[in-house]
């Protein structure tokens, strides 16, 4: 049940409450005419053109950000005029911009612009053939002909996602993944209806229903019949290198083929299971916490939004996870779009596939403004880790996460742990105490251990030989008397 009723005829999620409220991002602006400083009707174009060139929207005419309204029959009629007719005057090629005039209940005249994205232009001044693009919610100043140059290629890739497929068969659709979607946007009608209504599909000359590639994407249970790259390979390496041929190291590769909601799902799933956790010492409680060798929320940030961004048309290369002993490499077949650089990732943002991005919005899996960028790198810094590294080779975009637990000093394996957890009721006094100063040390000797437990050295000997025959520990020596060895907690690897 809906809480407010729409003012726009044509878009049925506009309320009052929606322009006032919602935060302006890449599909949403407001603009406001001060009096001091008017937005005069070639800015209001600037604006206009960068949300064509991007992924469209709706921008809202004489709403602060604050969500204050005002009437724009008070300004000068000339002035309205001009910007009821600023789409004509200013914009060219011609565009998909429809201009409502709407008349609160409270009597204020307002202006919303309904901005269609396109696929087959790229739009600029009339006067200047100044060119602007729309990044999360600002819009980037006249182009250089070089960032022209790759927004055009990259708008005649983005085409794919939009391609009419006669071949689908309704058969193939997720009717569970469909009711997701209907009941995260409130939609009561068809499944037809919906993909319509968010131009998943089209009607043709006979009023027949076709389906588009993004369609297929999203919804279909098996996409990878319809478009080949749509599939996710994870593949599990022992070490830290790719090795091949008699030292092949591969011991697990799995691929996964779903739409793209239950994909994130299943992968999600999957790398829960696959990821190690460990132990840390938590010194002010003396309790052990757990954390995992990669903070799940990183990874799955850039999995969703590989998922979402990535080049369809590029066929046969999937998205794929490499999991070394050392690092996670989630890497993907796409050219960074236009304005995107490994230096400026964090913030900038272009979306390659407009309408799927906005499905996995509605569905709360892509963040608006960049954030999922923004928030890898806080995640991987509020764990100690290094920081997240981008590298854009041979149009394949990698993202490489270090695990610097595998360095720790600090860190206890969950193999370990279980160990010592599932004998530590056995142990008498002097384990406890070995033990207890290893979790604080992290290294010992045999004199420092003997100086600890006020024992004597062989007895010492005797039980860091048990914990080293049991997995627990590991002696750092090859001399078989060495009286400074070290010992630590063993490390254990998939």
């Amino acid at each position: 049940m809906r809480l407010m009723t729409s003012i726009s005829k044509f878009n049925s999620r506009v309320t009052l409450d929606f322009l006032q409220k919602t935060t302006e991002n890449q599909y949403f602006e407001r603009k406001w005419i001060y009096e001091e400083d008017s937005v005069k009707p070639a800015k209001l174009a600037n604006v206009l053109i960068s949300m064509l060139n991007a992924d469209g929207g709706i921008l809202a005419l004489w709403i602060s950000d604050s969500g204050e309204i005002d009437d724009l029959n008070t300004i000068d009629i000339d002035l309205l005029n001009r910007y009821r007719s600023v789409v004509h005057d200013f914009i060219k090629p011609a565009c998909r911009i429809q201009i409502e005039e709407v008349i609160l209940a409270t009597g204020e005249l307002i202006l919303l612009y309904h901005i269609d994205q396109d696929y087959e232009h790229m739009f600029m001044r009339k006067d200047n053939e100044d060119v602007y693009l729309r990044v999360g919610d600002k819009t980037i100043w006249p182009l250089s002909r070089d960032e022209c140059r790759k927004l055009e290629y990259d708008k005649s890739l983005r085409r794919f996602e939009d391609e009419d497929r006669i071949d689908f068969s309704t058969k193939d659709f997720d009717e569970a993944v469909l009711e997701l979607y209907k009941r995260s946007i409130d939609f009561e009608g068809t499944y037809d209806e919906l993909m319509l209504s968010r131009h998943l599909a089209k009607l043709d000359s006979e009023d027949r229903i076709i389906y588009k590639n993004s369609a297929i994407l999203l919804f279909s249970k098996e996409p990878e019949k319809y478009v080949s790259s749509a599939h996710v390979r994870y593949v599990r390496y022992k070490w830290t290198e790719q090795l091949s041929w008699q030292d092949f190291n591969v011991i697990k590769d799995q691929r996964f083929y779903w739409s793209i909601p239950t994909l994130v799902h299943q992968v999600k799933s999957f790398l829960w299971a696959s990821l190690r956790d460990y132990y840390f010492l938590d010194k002010n409680t003396w309790r052990f916490v757990t954390t995992s060798e990669y903070p799940g929320e990183a990874w799955l940030e850039w999995l969703v939004n590989a998922l979402c961004h990535r080049s369809y048309n590029i066929q046969g290369n999937g998205i794929y996870i490499r999991h070394f002993d050392d690092r996670l490499e989630i890497s993907n077949s796409w050219p960074l779009p236009a304005q995107v650089t490994v230096e400026n990732i964090q913030n900038t943002r272009f979306s390659r596939n407009p309408r799927i991005a906005r499905v996995l919005s509605e569905l709360g899996f892509v963040r608006e403004l960049n954030e999922w960028v923004k928030r890898i790198f806080q995640i991987m810094e509020e764990s100690s880790l290094s920081s997240p590294e981008y590298k854009d080779k041979d149009d394949i975009v990698t993202l490489t996460l270090r695990n610097d637990i595998l360095r720790s000093d600090k860190a206890i394996s969950d193999d370990v742990m279980r160990k010592i957890e599932a004998s530590w009721s056995s142990y008498n006094e002097t384990q406890r105490t070995l033990l207890d100063l290893l979790f604080r040390t992290h290294s010992a000797n045999l004199a420092q251990f003997a100086v600890h437990t006020w024992k004597w050295e062989e007895i010492v000997r005797k039980y860091l030989g048990e914990f080293v025959e049991n997995g627990i520990l590991e002696r750092l020596s090859l001399k078989i008397r060495d009286k400074n060895a070290l010992y630590v907690f063993k490390w254990t690897s998939v």
